[in-house]
């Protein structure tokens, strides 16, 4: 079997102590995709303008 080793591109200097959190990808938990993410909240906007409309609050 052979190991794949895994490319890292040099980034510049971090300062004030901020993480490169985007190079560790965490295994667990829910991945959708942003679309679905965009989708869904359009929707629930278009909903609650609808409700707003339709029930006159």
């Amino acid at each position: 079997m052979s190991s794949k080793k895994k490319k890292e591109n040099p980034l510049p200097a971090s300062s004030a102590g901020l993480l490169r959190f985007f190079e560790d990808e965490t295994v667990s938990g829910i991945k959708v995709r942003p679309e679905i993410v965009v989708g869904l909240s359009i929707s629930l906007i278009v909903a609650s303008i609808l409700l707003r409309i339709f029930l006159k609050f």
